[in-house]
């Protein structure tokens, strides 16, 4: 088992395009409906797997490009890690007084590299100013508990 990171910072109306941030449905839809229903799957279809946005799900920041992969790390502990310093390093910018004043990076650290270490995957969103949103995701790979079938995206030994 190891972690992928991935970070988003972007304009809050795109992060709201919900449609791009959801897979597809496994079937398209039945012959004969709308024609614009039909081309709006293909759209998603053809998007999902490699825009760049934060997936409703976090299990399917693993289909999307290698690229977006921010760092990969062997020990939970190392993820965590790099979770809390992208929060510190971002937190002048919340667009919440309370969350730029609220740091408590020990709790934080601790609470991501146990849910690391029991399989899960650790999501944390925070509003900036402008308004944009920062998305920071620490997901488990190989396998992931969510989405099993869901494959590496980056192969052993490779860097990113």
């Amino acid at each position: 088992m190891h972690y992928h990171g991935y970070l988003w910072v972007g304009a809050k109306e795109r992060f709201d395009q919900e449609a791009l941030r959801r897979p597809p449905y496994p079937e398209p839809p039945p012959a004969g409906c709308k024609p614009e229903l039909i081309q709006r799957y293909r759209e998603v279809a053809a998007e999902f797997p490699i825009v760049d946005l934060p997936p409703l799900e976090t299990a399917y920041w693993l289909v999307k490009p290698r690229s977006l992969v921010r760092g990969t790390w062997e020990e939970a502990k190392d993820a965590g890690a790099w979770l809390g310093a992208r929060v510190a390093e971002y937190a002048p910018r919340f667009a919440s007084e309370w969350e730029r004043n609220f740091a408590d990076p020990v709790g934080l650290f601790n609470s991501v590299a146990a849910k690391l270490n029991s399989g899960g995957d650790a999501t944390l969103g925070f509003y900036l100013e402008r308004p944009s949103y920062l998305s920071l995701a620490v997901v488990t790979c190989s396998p992931n508990s969510a989405r099993p079938e869901l494959t590496c995206p980056v192969e052993r030994g490779e860097t990113v």
